[in-house]
């Protein structure tokens, strides 16, 4: 990742924001130096400078709750960084996913998407998403299928628990769906988003 980056601007830091790469929530934030990017892109962990401490920190070193870089972009005045990640275990010290608060609720569809993908890429016996899907795609469409039935039936009555839980499992098996024919929800906004600029 060869960026150019104006590290005189702030005195040789530049801000650092950090971004689940799935459900797209701010983590926290930090500051890098020119050694601290570089120590980042060598080992694919995010490594700040403290700037209490005055010197290199790698976020999990003592934690074991590193951050796996994905992706960096700078911004327009390349003088910030937006850092896509993987993180392993809470990122905040207070054990919350963010240290700005705990996930909202509108991340969990993408953190759900990756949950359901490594139960089938990796092969879990016990998983009812792995049994469904190596069912094949007629079985998983089919259930799709029946829970979209399902949630129209809930639909014409006054119970909300029962609407949303039978919106809930057509989500699911959706994204079921989604990874048997071999897409993500990013390619089905994709659509949208090309749908909504006509």
């Amino acid at each position: 990742m060869k960026l150019n980056i104006n590290f005189n601007k702030g005195n040789g830091l530049v801000p650092v924001i950090i971004q689940d790469k799935d459900s797209m929530q701010v983590l926290m934030q930090g500051y890098m130096n020119e050694k601290a990017y570089q120590q980042t892109i060598t080992q694919g962990k995010v490594t700040f400078y403290s700037r209490t401490k005055n010197r290199l920190w790698t976020k999990g070193e003592t934690s074991g709750n590193y951050l796996l870089v994905k992706d960096i972009k700078t911004d327009c005045d390349q003088d910030c960084l937006l850092i896509s990640v993987e993180a392993v275990g809470a990122t905040c010290h207070t054990g919350t996913t963010s240290c700005f608060g705990e996930m909202a609720d509108k991340g969990f569809v993408y953190q759900l998407e990756q949950i359901i993908s490594e139960r089938i890429d990796d092969n879990i016996e016990s998983s009812y998403t792995n049994q469904l899907y190596k069912r094949g795609i007629n079985k998983v469409a089919q259930k799709v299928g029946e829970e979209a039935v399902e949630l129209v039936i809930e639909a014409k009555d006054d119970n909300d628990d029962l609407f949303k839980n039978e919106a809930a499992d057509l989500l699911y098996h959706y994204l079921i769906l989604l990874k048997a024919k071999g897409f993500m929800l990013s390619d089905i906004e994709a659509v949208l988003k090309q749908r909504h600029t006509k």
